[in-house]
Parts: structure tokens; C-alpha cells; sequence
């Protein structure tokens, strides 16, 4: 059977455990293996450095395990994905795996911002400090948009069905 990493920020809401087994029973029901960053056995008790390095290196070992990676790429504590869940997505993606994203809400990335957060710059839409907003008809940064097999539009069981077609 295939390996799917589960990516997301999903590791920091206060009922992750129930989610990642949620999605690992939802991956074996269709027909997949689940790697669940949390199912990582690290040891809390040492510094906190030696912590972070260790969760690194067994996120590392799984996604080097799977086949594919389905990834939370909704927006995480402001406009964009999480970080840590980009940083997966394209390491994944380096070594020629699979990446699927979903997301809640179908829409340009440009049009995540209010009026009162953009402006016109040479006929250009920027941000108020005067950076250009990537206009290219992707839900998410370009990098991100490419990199990717599908974006889909849903859950992550909505990525499964993707996935079984």
C-alpha cells in the first residue's frame, strides 16, 4: 500500500491527536497508510532545541517514507499556509513525490485582501507598504501552485477521493 504524509497545521489545534487519527483512518479506508507527523514518538524531556531538531528529523524520515504528501494549505495565522507545512510540501516535492493541497475557499490569492489593504501602484495592485500581491489567477504563492499535482477545493478526504479516481 501507498504512504501518505499528512501535512497541516493541524498539529497545533488542541484536539490533533483526534484529527491525525481521524485522517489516518480515513487514508486506511482508502486504501493508504497514514504518517502522522504526532504518531513520531520524541523525547519532551531535554532542551528545547534538541526537541525541535528531533521532531525535524522524524517529520523528515516520514515524508522520505511515503509516496505521497496530502497537505493543509489553507491560511494559518494570517493570509498565508503554514510554514513549516510549505517547507514539506516542497522538500516533497524535491524528491519527486506526489503533492496534493486542499483548501477551504476557491478564490485568487489576490482576492484575500480587503480594499483597505491594497492600493494602485502604476496600475498595479500592492499591498500598503508598496509590494506587489502575485496576480495569477492561483488560490496560493505560485511556488506553491506549480509545485503541486492538484489544489483541491474541500477536506482532506476530498484529496483521497482525488486520489482513488
Amino acid at each position: 500500500m501507498k504512504k501518505i504524509y499528512i501535512a497541516g497545521f493541524d498539529v497545533f489545534e488542541p484536539d490533533s491527536i483526534e484529527i491525525g487519527k481521524r485522517f489516518v483512518k480515513l487514508c486506511e479506508e482508502y486504501g493508504f497508510i497514514g504518517l502522522y507527523p504526532l504518531d513520531n514518538v520524541i523525547d519532551f524531556n531535554q532542551e528545547k532545541n534538541k526537541i525541535a531538531q528531533d521532531i525535524y528529523k522524524a517529520n523528515v524520515n516520514l515524508i522520505n517514507q511515503c509516496d505521497i504528501v496530502i497537505a493543509n494549505i489553507n491560511a494559518f495565522r494570517g493570509k498565508e499556509a503554514d510554514s513549516g507545512t510549505i517547507w514539506e510540501c516542497g522538500y516533497a516535492s524535491a524528491l519527486g513525490k506526489k503533492v496534493f493541497g486542499y483548501m477551504k475557499k476557491e478564490q485568487n490569492y489576490i482576492d484575500t485582501f480587503s480594499k483597505d489593504e491594497t492600493k494602485l501602484l502604476n496600475n498595479v495592485v500592492v499591498d500598503l507598504d508598496n509590494r506587489f500581491i502575485e496576480d495569477f489567477d492561483y488560490p496560493i504563492n505560485l511556488m506553491i501552485a506549480c509545485s503541486v499535482e492538484n489544489i483541491v477545493f474541500g477536506t482532506f478526504e476530498d484529496c483521497l477521493k482525488e486520489l482513488v479516481k
